[in-house]
């Protein structure tokens, strides 16, 4: 049955008309008639070094540098990353650190993970505020999505660090044997404070990574990572090893993991209290739990309002979305890469072809496609279920954005009209 779907246009405040032309990168493909298609890009929100609940650099004591602020952390701390994902609609990534979550003092039997050794005794940060954090995350679980970091950051030997806690500074990986005792504990303590399940995203600490086998070693982190359920890793690619076997430049997989390019974040990993300025250049916009925060907690949000004047402009162009979660971002950062979209005046065309053959170990059943007309324009197709169309309305024309369920289907058109 042919659905046929038309949408209310909203009138979007403050934004302007804005001219297109035919790009490749961006995938903008301008029928006759002046109406542009494009697969856009997705920007996640990934925010680095959630959980601890000292603040101090302890760098130069051979301890963690942990956020690097001059003050503990708190509950409020954790609203502000929720207060961020409602406003902008997203399930913002929190890379978690949770070391000083250790209720039972596992950590005493993880090698290498902090100064301690097996001494380590958290009796310190064990309090109601675990409680109060952890109702926080699990009563916002649609705005907060916890992503593995590590247990301390660093690896420690006899008292004295390294960099970092998956890899070496050459993103050389640590013995396997030791990193899955590391990703136990990891799933132990988020079982001692009510945090669910391991993630299925993780972002390296120090942002040292390898992709593929690095040497010395049998297996890639990313297959140990794999077979725990793991779906995403988020680096930047500037110093990652082995980055020459990128296939997609922005993405590889590695052991069906889609290995994504972080890029460059707009703020220093210790800076607080400043709002951001700047422009999001690749897909991720990347922070450190400090960019996000005030020194006086009663006054975090209106560094997250600085935020969300900054990211929501990007719902409003043609050329890029927010994702909504870590699954949505996957699934769209394949189709703007490798789905072929092309328009004729009455209809957008999608090949799905080079998408499948990704190979990940996800499904990319979702994409959303992004049109831009001087006129009200009404959907249909006989080919994919169309989940919803929103619209902003411009000066001078329409941007529609089509959430597209295409199940297992080679190619789809969509007509309008």
């Amino acid at each position: 049955m042919k659905k046929s779907i038309q949408s209310t246009a909203i009138i979007g405040a403050g934004v302007s008309s804005i001219s297109f032309t035919s790009d490749k990168k961006s995938k903008i493909k301008r029928a006759t008639n002046s109406i542009t298609t494009t697969i856009p890009k997705p920007i996640q929100v990934v925010i680095d070094d959630v959980g601890w609940w000292s603040g101090k650099d302890g760098s130069k004591y051979q301890e963690p540098y942990r956020t690097g602020i001059n003050r503990d952390h708190v509950p409020e701390d954790y609203m502000a990353i929720v207060k961020l994902g409602k406003a902008l609609g997203v399930r913002p990534q929190a890379a978690f650190i949770l070391g000083e979550w250790d209720r039972q003092n596992t950590l005493r039997n993880v090698p290498h993970c902090t100064w301690m050794g097996n001494k380590w005794d958290n009796s310190k940060w064990v309090g109601p505020w675990l409680e109060e954090a952890s109702d926080i995350i699990n009563t916002n679980k649609e705005n907060f999505e916890i992503t593995m970091h590590g247990l301390g950051h660093e690896w420690w030997t006899n008292g004295v660090f390294t960099r970092a806690e998956w890899a070496d500074k050459n993103g050389v990986m640590r013995p396997k044997d030791d990193l899955e005792k590391h990703i136990d504990a990891f799933a132990e303590i988020m079982e001692q404070n009510n945090l669910g399940d391991l993630p299925t995203s993780f972002v390296p600490t120090a942002f040292n990574h390898g992709f593929g086998i690095t040497p010395g070693n049998e297996v890639s982190i990313a297959a140990i990572l794999n077979k725990r359920g793991f779906k995403y890793i988020n680096t930047p690619f500037s110093n990652m090893l082995n980055k020459e076997k990128i296939k997609y430049e922005i993405f590889g997989i590695d052991s069906g993991i889609m290995t994504v390019d972080r890029g460059s974040d707009i703020l220093d990993w210790d800076v607080i209290g400043i709002k951001p300025q700047g422009a999001i250049n690749g897909t991720t916009c990347g922070m450190h739990w400090p960019n996000l925060l005030h020194e006086n907690p009663s006054r975090n949000l209106e560094i997250v309002d600085g935020w969300i004047k900054l990211l929501a402009p990007y719902n409003e162009k043609q050329e890029t979305l927010l994702a909504k979660n870590s699954l949505a971002f996957q699934q769209q950062l394949a189709h703007y890469k490798c789905t072929d979209i092309n328009s004729s005046s009455k209809e957008i065309n999608l090949d799905f072809s080079k998408t499948d053959a990704l190979g990940t170990t996800i499904k990319h059943n979702e994409i959303t496609v992004k049109v831009n007309s001087p006129k009200k324009l009404v959907f249909s197709t006989d080919h994919v279920n169309i989940e919803s169309v929103s619209s902003i309305k411009r000066s001078e024309s329409i941007l529609y954005t089509l959430t597209i369920n295409r199940s297992n289907i080679k190619q789809a058109t969509i007509k309008f009209m």
